[in-house]
């Protein structure tokens, strides 16, 4: 999925993604976002910096190591 929830309301969004997890449950989905709320609940994700993967990771891994990820995240969040 290629930004799919970009023209979304939060709302929207946030019933889009409870959709989508019951239907995508037990099957591989890449999905491609500049909204980390996007990713927040998936297992694994790929943070690329310069076309190369700079960090891999779950969204708690990712804080926990406080780099990019975790920089974007808490900037997003003030």
């Amino acid at each position: 999925l290629d930004e799919a929830t970009s023209a979304l309301d939060a709302a929207t969004e946030y019933a889009l993604h409870q959709a989508l997890a019951q239907f995508l449950n037990g099957r591989t989905t890449l999905i491609i976002a500049h909204r980390l709320s996007a990713v927040k609940q998936a297992d694994r994700v790929l943070v690329f910096d310069g076309g190369s993967i700079a960090e891999d990771g779950d969204h708690q891994q990712l804080i926990a190591d406080g780099g990019l990820y975790a920089k974007l995240y808490g900037h997003l969040q003030h």
